[in-house]
C-alpha cells in the first residue's frame, strides 16, 4: 500500500473534471432515489422546488470535495501521495460529507428534531459513499483508459520515427515559469530539494556549485527529466545517472556514489527503487 498513486489522478484538469461530474451523479442521485428521506421532509413541496432546494444541499456538500482536493493538489507537490493515504483521503471526505447531511437532516427539516441522530448518520454514510464512490470509480477507469491510451499512441509515435535524441541542456524555471538557469546535461549532478527550494549541484569550471530555485521536485520530475538520464530516486534527489559510478545496496539502505568526490552518497528510497533500476537499465550502453 506504499505504492504511490498514478499521476493522473492528480492532475489539475483530471481532479476538475471528477468534481463536476461527481457533482452531476449526486444531483442525479438525490433527485431520482430521494435518499435521507429527503421528500418527506416538506410533504407538500412542488418538485421543482424540491429539485432547487436538493440541489443547494448537494452543491454545498460538494464543497467538502472541492476544498479537499485542494488540500490534496498543494500536499502532492512536496509529498509523494500513497494508495492508502489517497484511500484514507475519499474516507475522510465521505464522513465529512455525511456528517453534514446528517446535522443538516437532524435540525433543518420541520419536527426532525426527535429523530436519532448516529441513526441518520449511518444512513448518511451508506448514501454519501455512493454518491462518491461510483463516479470516483468511473472517473477512475476512464482516466486509466486515457492514459493508457495516449502511452500507447506515444510508443507508436515512437515505432514510427526515428530515435529521439536524449536532451543535452536543460533550461530550470522557478515556480512562475520563469527560466533561472541554463545547463549542459553533462555538468549536473543532482538536484535536492530544501523546504520551498530545489538546490541543483552542478560542476562549473571543475568546481561543484549549488544554485537554489524556488521550484519543487515533483515539478522537476514531470516537465524537465523526460528522455534525460535523471530520475527521481528520493523523496528529496534527483540524481543524474551518468554521473554515479556505484550503486550500494548495505543494512542501511540503497545508496549511490557519484563521480565527484565532495558529494556524499545520495539514498534510494523503496519507493523509487524500482524506477531507478529500470533507468539503469534503460540508459546503460
Amino acid at each position: 500500500m506504499e505504492k504511490k498513486i498514478p499521476s493522473f489522478l492528480l492532475e489539475k484538469d483530471n481532479t476538475i473534471h471528477m468534481i463536476v461530474f461527481t457533482a452531476f451523479f449526486a444531483l442525479f442521485f438525490i433527485n431520482i432515489f430521494q435518499p435521507f428521506g429527503s421528500r418527506n421532509w416538506y410533504p407538500d413541496i412542488t418538485d421543482f422546488k424540491y429539485f432547487f432546494f436538493s440541489s443547494l444541499i448537494i452543491l454545498t456538500g460538494m464543497l467538502v470535495v472541492v476544498i479537499s482536493r485542494v488540500i490534496m493538489h498543494y500536499y502532492s507537490r512536496r509529498n509523494p501521495v500513497t494508495t492508502l493515504q489517497y484511500a484514507g483521503w475519499i474516507v475522510a471526505e465521505i464522513v465529512s460529507m455525511s456528517l453534514f447531511f446528517a446535522v443538516f437532516s437532524k435540525y433543518v427539516p420541520e419536527g426532525s428534531e426527535n429523530r436519532d441522530f448516529m441513526e441518520i448518520l449511518k444512513k448518511a454514510i451508506v448514501n454519501t459513499s455512493l454518491v462518491l464512490l461510483l463516479p470516483y470509480g468511473i472517473s477512475l477507469l476512464y482516466f486509466s483508459w486515457k492514459e493508457k491510451t495516449r502511452l500507447l499512441e506515444e510508443q507508436s509515435e515512437n515505432l514510427t520515427s526515428p530515435e529521439t535524441p536524449r536532451k543535452r541542456r536543460l533550461a530550470f524555471a522557478d515556480e512562475k515559469g520563469e527560466i533561472k538557469i541554463t545547463l549542459e546535461l553533462d555538468n549536473l549532478v543532482y538536484i535536492e530539494s530544501a523546504d520551498n527550494y530545489a538546490t541543483i549541484h552542478y560542476i562549473n569550471k571543475e568546481r561543484l556549485s549549488r544554485f537554489p530555485i524556488r521550484n519543487s521536485l515533483k515539478w522537476f520530475e514531470q516537465n524537465l527529466i523526460e528522455d534525460t538520464p535523471l530520475v527521481r530516486c528520493h523523496r528529496s534527489y534527483i540524481i543524474n545517472l551518468d554521473r554515479v559510478k556505484v550503486l550500494k545496496k548495505t543494512k542501511d539502505g540503497i545508496t549511490m556514489e557519484v563521480d565527484v568526490p565532495q558529494v556524499a552518497d545520495i539514498p534510494v528510497s523503496k519507493t523509487y527503487y524500482d524506477s531507478v533500476m529500470h533507468a539503469f537499465s534503460h540508459y546503460s550502453v
